[in-house]
């Protein structure tokens, strides 16, 4: 199975550096993860919208997939009382 690349929107990246380190390094080894298997365990398809979500802890990704050219786009990160907003 070919890699996926992954695509940081700037908004995320804001989203990241603005978390603690030590959590901000999690979340990154998570999305690394994806190059794999954008779809792991434990991922949801969310409703509403073509995109999916990943939990590490009381964090969440969101993410939307690319199938078609390989591209895991990483839309939103953060703590799950704020995500959804």
């Amino acid at each position: 199975m070919p890699d996926y690349q992954i695509r940081i929107i700037r908004s995320t990246k804001t989203q990241l550096d603005k978390l603690p380190d030590a959590i901000a390094e999690i979340l990154i080894a998570v999305i690394n993860e994806l190059k794999e298997n954008p779809r792991p365990q434990g991922c949801k398809k969310l409703k509403g919208r073509d995109a999916y979500r990943i939990r590490k802890g009381d964090y969440r990704i969101i993410y939307e997939i690319y199938d078609k050219i390989l591209i895991v786009e990483i839309i939103a990160v953060g703590h799950r009382r704020e995500i959804y907003e």
